[in-house]
């Protein structure tokens, strides 16, 4: 199944964990949250390890959600 990063921005509180740790993948956006910007930037496994496991808000999940992948096309 295709999935990709989601961060839920109500919850982000901007702590960089996942801007650090994988980089490739995540940045900060115009309102200083995180986003994801290149969901094929690392494997799966660095991005539960690195940023979705270590949130300190468990504000990142995986989606499958349609649109949101058509975003990354």
């Amino acid at each position: 199944m295709i999935k990709a990063p989601w961060i839920d921005k109500e919850e982000c509180i901007s702590c960089g964990l996942c801007v650090d740790n994988v980089s490739e993948v995540f940045r900060f956006d115009d309102e200083n949250k995180a986003e994801c910007y290149d969901p094929n930037g690392a494997s799966e496994d660095d991005i539960q390890h690195g940023a979705i496991d270590v949130c300190p808000v468990s504000c990142i999940s995986w989606s499958t959600e349609p649109d949101y992948l058509r975003s990354f096309a």
